[in-house]
């Protein structure tokens, strides 16, 4: 019995695999319940057979029956100036085919990683509290944002229905009432844009809580950098944030790609068929207004993609800057006191802070636009610090030539990437309105 209870007991106080797993069961059942209950709500959960087949039917009808139905059954041709819609074609074309690509990835995604292990749950378990912390706080705050963009375009979007149905219900195809027909008609109008919306946004706003517990990561990263941390310890947890990095540039470019070819080709069809010479001289509410609510819906949710993907590869480029400015504060450190004109550690950092930076009210703006990791702050060091100058040598190197971010098929997301998709799309939209506007002429 003895040999028994002295061959458990090292099983159970010191199998880390088993507290990794406990850990992720608490963080299962407690940040995770409420999350999959809106998704069971919403008929995106597919984690058994008739919610997969729930879920699917909802999606071909909201997203293809309904459309179709109201864009070939209510185009009402024979309706005055205000109560045609010229561009539904297009509009319901755009939010189907971004809404299929979100769908079918989101699916994807749960079906073959988990929603536990795709929001990266299961690897909290390495990080600090303070990190935690801020994730689960942000994934509570995730359905709050999502809320934030779908509510106004769906109140903008049931006010033009509910005008379109009430003033034209007698010149639409009705079966039996003809206001129980158009408000049944309008009812599953508002359900599958509400519905095409949310699952459009859901994604972005999936992805954007993904890159915020990166970003988490990396602010915690850049606190061993004020401590007397080992360049061992140092390299392997940058080793472990570009891992995550690629793993979700991995998974998400697809979707990224495409999301950026469907949006900027709805886009182009949008300008094309507004602008050629048949299209109506003058545009208004009541004939463009669902065109610019699908346009606003469409650019937004790529920005949520493209702004979160460029934050973080902002921030861990940052962390070259971080590391080389730790690198000289060490050094001058060092040097001072070798010489004999610093007595003690850490002066570097005080004497510039009382001097040249201490003037609070040239420097408040300019803190609030500073990043976290790349401000103009000396960091603070440690008179008997045991790095050498070599160690931090070769951890700067490193740094500058294994740049981490979001990329897709080898193309990193930043700002310079941003600008040159900016100044693609805008010259192709200044040689569509070329030829178009000679063609009116």
């Amino acid at each position: 019995m003895g040999d028994e209870s002295s061959s458990r007991d090292p099983l159970l106080t010191n199998n880390r695999r088993n507290i990794k797993f406990q850990r992720c069961v608490s963080h299962l059942q407690d940040e995770l319940k409420s999350f999959r209950s809106y998704l069971r709500w919403m008929c995106v959960d597919q984690s058994n057979v008739w919610r997969l087949l729930l879920s699917w039917t909802v999606f071909v009808v909201f997203t293809i029956v309904v459309p179709a139905i109201s864009h070939f059954v209510f185009a009402c041709s024979t309706c005055d100036g205000k109560h045609k819609r010229p561009y539904d074609s297009v509009v319901q074309l755009s939010l189907s085919c971004v809404a299929t690509l979100s769908f079918v990835c989101l699916s994807s995604f749960v079906r073959k990683f988990g929603l536990r292990r795709f929001l990266f749950f299961d690897k909290l378990y390495d990080e600090s509290e303070t990190v935690r912390r801020g994730y689960t706080a942000q994934l509570d705050r995730s359905l709050k944002v999502l809320c934030s963009f779908v509510i106004p375009c769906f109140i903008a979007e049931s006010v033009y229905k509910i005008w379109w149905y009430a003033s034209e219900a007698s010149q639409i195809p009705y079966v039996g009432n003809v206001y129980a027909s158009a408000a049944l008609a309008c009812i599953m109008e508002l359900f599958s844009w509400l519905y095409r919306t949310i699952v459009i946004f859901l994604v972005c706003v999936l992805f954007r809580l993904i890159c915020y517990l990166q970003i988490l990561r990396l602010q915690d990263f850049a606190t061993m950098f004020d401590e007397d941390s080992d360049v061992g310890s140092v390299l392997s947890e940058h080793l472990r944030i570009r891992r995550h990095l690629r793993i979700i540039s991995h998974r998400c470019r697809r979707f990224i790609l495409w999301k950026l070819i469907l949006v900027t080709g709805s886009q182009f069809a949008l300008l094309l068929i507004t602008t050629k010479s048949s299209a109506i001289a003058n545009l208004d509410v009541y004939t463009a207004g669902e065109l610019l609510l699908c346009s606003i819906t469409l650019v937004t949710g790529l920005l949520i993609l493209l702004r979160s993907a460029t934050k973080i590869t902002h921030k861990a480029q940052a962390v070259t800057c971080f590391a080389a400015k730790w690198h000289v504060c060490a050094t001058l450190d060092s040097f001072d006191t070798t010489t004999g004109e610093i007595a003690t550690g850490g002066q570097v950092f005080h004497r510039t802070e009382r001097g040249e930076l201490d003037d609070d009210e040239s420097e408040d703006e300019a803190e609030d636009e500073e990043d976290e990791l790349d401000n103009s702050k000396l960091i603070p060091l440690y008179a008997y610090s045991t790095i050498s100058f070599q160690k931090r040598q070769a951890l700067v190197i490193y740094f500058e030539n294994n740049r981490a971010g979001i990329t897709i098929y080898g193309f990193t997301l930043d700002r310079t990437t941003l600008h040159t998709i900016f100044m693609v799309e805008f010259s192709l939209i200044l040689w569509l309105l070329g030829k178009t506007i000679n063609e009116i002429s």
